[in-house]
């Protein structure tokens, strides 16, 4: 049995029959204390056997092993969108390597001629010596035979990354969680998995939290319904409501247990114009009903007599909490022109009980914002540059299934370069926040049925009484692990790494200036960074991160 073994660096996409470019300078990984830093082994066999991955360094367990998975992508992008973009690995479906599975035993099945690849991380504590550390692999065979040794040595710096600054939020849908493994909502086991998907979020800098006090009226069919996750009780007797705000704080405390700081109140009008109210389910005269929705107008039905009385009562409730300082409030999701009278009567009904609060929204049009209606703007990626040129105290930005051309995204048929390309552009333009609508939807677009993402990776169905809607890697980052515990993409990690190469250069820019830092980005592109223009080379992210970390560390 021969068996070949290639170092990789994080940002390598294997596929099952396509050699792996080796770059050993893409193998000098440096770290600062207070990071996680990754890095990968590709094996090809000429059998197919169970093998044993043995690792040797003085990192202990903060080290882990965990192998790449495939799945299958039908739709790796919008076919307009792979014409006009040079930076797809490719225009065709198949099988990407995309998931991330703990090693059972430390065991590895090899598959003949194809590559199986293991991924390794280091999570850099504080207390972590500096200097060099080697992290010894081994493939060993079932009757004990070493087949193949790999040796990486991380560089740890007397230097800490400092705590992130953006705001970053990816929308965390409830639901999903339930309706995947057919929990109870909001019973102990759907409680349990709510704090596991908590703490991978938080752990991969996502620091803003989604927070259904109604069911969130996102990616929902009009006239349609998501399964209820409605965190706030209502109960309406005799014409008066009163509220039960028990759910609300076991989530905001869960939430903070598991490394959240900040909280995101759901939408309190519809997607796609404002024009309705979202889902609101109230005990009425002791029958449990929905009271507002897809039939509740903006300015009938009774929903801002009814707001008139909640938001009081909430906002009581967050200051109580000791959170009101830490939330965000939405109005609706991309309201467009044509959406203005209803966006800002809605808004105007809210706008007096919350006084004080941030509000966002995503919002691409930038005539829209200079009416004045949206404080806090998230422009889409590809239309921000008409935004930076707006006063605006709070830069935010987005992607989603429509930032396809040139623009960074965490699509499956994307080189993962792209996805961490975004920390420099963040950096470059001074950006507060980052929104994406996608940590954990499990459903198909306008969540007309439940799916699979181990099998569906483009919201669309299985059967196809739903055609694929977005490209693959689109709508989630993370999948729904056994025993309620997300499994992590390496999309996903890959934007973590972006994060922190963000912190970094923030750090450094502190310590000398941000044109200093700025020059570090530049020097060599023959192109300026832009939200179009950026790096494609694996070499550049990692050869900037050292030299950035090496200066962070100099007396």
């Amino acid at each position: 049995m021969v068996v070949r073994s290639t170092l990789l660096s994080s940002l390598v996409k294997v596929f099952k029959r396509s050699d792996p470019l080796y770059q050993p300078e893409c193998c000098r990984l440096t770290a600062l204390k207070g990071e996680a830093v990754s890095f990968q082994i590709a094996y090809l066999s000429d059998e197919s056997a169970t093998v044993t991955v043995g690792v040797e360094s003085d990192f202990g367990k903060r080290l882990t092993v965990r192998s790449v998975e495939y799945v299958n992508v039908r739709f790796p992008g919008f076919p307009a969108h792979i014409e006009q973009d040079g930076n797809y690995l490719t225009r065709e479906g198949g099988e990407f390597p995309d998931y991330l599975r703990t090693l059972r035993g430390g065991k590895l099945e090899l598959t003949k001629g194809e590559y199986r690849t293991i991924w390794i991380e280091v999570d850099v504590s504080s207390v972590c010596k500096s200097g060099d550390h080697s992290i010894t692999v081994t493939l060993t065979a079932e009757d004990g035979t070493q087949l193949c040794q790999n040796v990486q040595i991380i560089t740890v710096y007397n230097a800490k990354l400092p705590k992130a600054t953006l705001i970053h939020t990816e929308w965390f849908h409830t639901d999903c969680i339930a309706d995947y493994y057919g929990y109870e909502v909001f019973d102990e086991k759907h409680w349990e998995a709510i704090g596991n998907f908590m703490k991978t979020a938080a752990k991969r800098g996502i620091n803003l939290l989604l927070t259904p006090v109604f069911t969130p009226p996102l990616d929902t069919a009009v006239g349609g319904e998501r399964t209820t996750v409605q965190l706030v009780d209502v109960k309406l007797c005799r014409g008066k409501y009163s509220f039960n705000f028990d759910k609300l704080h076991r989530w905001v405390k869960l939430a903070q247990e598991s490394g959240i700081e900040y909280f995101e109140i759901s939408h309190l009008f519809t997607q796609w114009g404002a024009a309705c109210a979202p889902k609101v389910m109230a005990t009425v005269n002791g029958k449990y009903k929905r009271i507002f929705g897809w039939d509740t107008t903006v300015e009938e039905g009774g929903y801002p007599a009814f707001l008139q009385v909640f938001l009081p009562a909430l906002v009581s409730e967050l200051k109580a909490m000791g959170i009101a300082d830490k939330c965000y409030f939405h109005v609706s999701d991309e309201p467009g022109m044509d959406h203005f009278a209803a966006y800002t009567k809605a808004k105007s009904i809210i706008a007096p009980y919350l006084e004080g609060f941030k509000i966002i929204d995503a919002l691409s049009k930038i005539d829209f914002y200079k009416t004045g209606a949206v404080e806090i703007p998230i422009p889409a990626s590809n239309h921000i540059e008409p935004f930076l040129a707006e006063d605006i105290k709070e830069r935010w930005t987005y992607y989603c299934c429509s930032q396809g051309i040139k623009t960074s995204n965490r699509f499956m048929a994307f080189p993962l370069a792209r996805v961490r390309a975004m920390g420099v552009q963040m950096f470059k333009y001074n950006i507060s926040g980052f929104l994406q609508w996608g940590y954990n939807f499990y459903n198909s677009q306008y969540s007309k049925e439940h799916i699979n993402p181990y099998v569906i990776t483009d919201a669309g169905t299985e059967s196809g009484s739903v055609n694929p809607a977005f490209p693959a890697g689109d709508s989630f980052v993370v999948y729904p692990g056994k025993g309620g515990k997300p499994e992590e993409s390496i999309r996903f990690i890959a934007f973590y790494h972006a994060q922190t190469d963000l912190r970094a250069l923030r750090a450094l820019a502190e310590k000398t200036s941000y044109e200093h830092v700025m020059s570090l980005v530049e020097e060599e592109l023959p192109e300026p960074v832009t939200f179009k223009e950026y790096p494609r080379s694996d070499y550049y992210y990692i050869r900037l991160r050292n030299r950035v970390n090496k200066e962070l560390a100099a007396e």
